[in-house]
């Protein structure tokens, strides 16, 4: 977190808890007025810290009852199979996180579904678009713990 500061830290973690405080609010929280807590705001847009402002939304309350952590090993490491993966992961809007991996996988899927037979769904479609080596389907029971929040260190050192 170079270049940033306590109070920009302090905005940051206010903007993860809720990004719909209006800039007043925030400002009052960190000890600034509101225009120069607007500056920052926009500064850490503009630098990439704070890459968006979204809602969050309950996928089981959206009919997604089915979230799959899916492995997948690769059956070589070119530019072209590369770029070939990702095309077929980014075409899929029920895969909503792809990780490079090191270790035993290359690339670590998290993927939200209606059910199964979508999940089979979106497995066909993905190993009838790229060659895959090995596919691991890890399914979720529970949800114990979820945040978008990263823990940034508030306090003043």
């Amino acid at each position: 977190m170079s270049g940033m500061d306590l109070i920009d830290r302090k905005i940051v973690a206010e903007l993860m808890r809720d990004a719909t405080l209006p800039v007043a609010q925030i400002a009052d929280k960190v000890g600034l007025s509101q225009t120069p807590c607007w500056k920052r705001i926009q500064k850490l847009e503009a630098s990439g810290i704070l890459t968006g402002r979204v809602a969050l939304a309950d996928p089981a309350r959206l009919g997604f009852g089915l979230t799959v952590f899916v492995g997948i090993e690769a059956p070589d490491h070119t530019a072209d199979w590369r770029e070939a993966f990702a095309k077929a992961v980014t075409a899929q809007p029920a895969i909503m996180e792809v990780y490079r991996m090191a270790g035993d996988m290359d690339y670590l899927l998290h993927v939200a579904v209606l059910d199964m037979a979508a999940f089979d769904a979106l497995y066909k479609a993905l190993t009838d678009a790229v060659p895959i080596k090995n596919v691991t389907s890890h399914f979720a029971m529970e949800r114990m713990k979820f945040t978008t929040a990263y823990p940034v260190d508030t306090r003043n050192r």
